[in-house]
């Protein structure tokens, strides 16, 4: 089998449908940790910043990286962990930010907490804990509608 040569354009898209391990309604591509794709003679670079250098999921997510391209036809493949500049939130996407919150889960805000209740959309929301199901998150409430609910904290 000979390798696809798709173009980087494609690769993306196909990129996007992938979903991240943990969260999975939002992709890899909309959580910001693919940065580059590019061709390297006939091998496709794919360049990923984790979430944090710990994270449990980079070899999944690696795997699922693989498993999505090589489905499309890309033999030659390499991927590249890049750590610096280290993955920030602001790397999300807004569409990805929004995905979040239909899924129930508040998307990072720069003032350190979450704007509003995901659930009902109430402005009246506390924090339970500064730890969550997973590092990246925390345990906040809805006051009005007494939910709980996560916040994907800024990084």
């Amino acid at each position: 089998m000979v390798t696809t040569r798709a173009s980087v354009d494609e690769v993306w898209i196909w990129l996007a449908a992938v979903p991240d391990p943990e969260i999975p309604v939002i992709s890899l591509v909309d959580l910001g940790i693919i940065r580059d794709v590019q061709w390297l003679g006939d091998t496709l670079e794919v360049t990923v910043t984790p979430t944090y250098s710990g994270c449990p999921a980079t070899s999944i997510i690696n795997m699922e990286i693989e498993a999505a391209l090589r489905a499309q036809g890309i033999e030659n493949l390499s991927l590249k962990r890049q750590i610096a500049p280290p993955w920030t939130t602001d790397w999300m996407t807004d569409t990805g930010k929004a995905k979040l919150e239909r899924y129930g889960i508040a998307p990072p805000q720069p003032a350190g907490g979450p704007k509003r209740c995901p659930h009902c959309r109430s402005e009246n929301v506390e924090k339970i804990s500064q730890f969550g199901s997973t590092p990246c998150k925390a345990q906040w409430r809805c006051t009005d509608c007494l939910e709980p609910f996560d916040y994907f904290k800024c990084i």
